[in-house]
């Protein structure tokens, strides 16, 4: 079970990257119309998210406070 308050979706200003942060420890992505285009598992130290796709690709951010995640030059905001 995740023991942070990140846990929900997060999505860029455009609508178009959407991350779901699950309870379980895994994150599931939207691109577009493309709904689950990356899965995998997640975890969160402080305000720290690591990323580890389930086809191999890492991925990293931060959580600038409780409501925006800074992740891959995009900038994500909880729904």
């Amino acid at each position: 079970m995740a023991d942070h308050s990140y846990v929900g979706m997060w999505i860029t200003d455009d609508g178009h990257i959407r991350h779901e942060l699950l309870a379980n420890g895994r994150y599931d992505e939207a691109r577009g119309n493309r709904g689950s285009a990356y899965r995998g598992r997640y975890e969160v130290a402080g305000t720290h998210i690591d990323y580890w796709d389930d086809t191999g690709f890492t991925a990293d951010g931060d959580f600038v406070d409780d409501n925006t995640l800074h992740h891959a030059g995009m900038i994500l905001r909880r729904q």
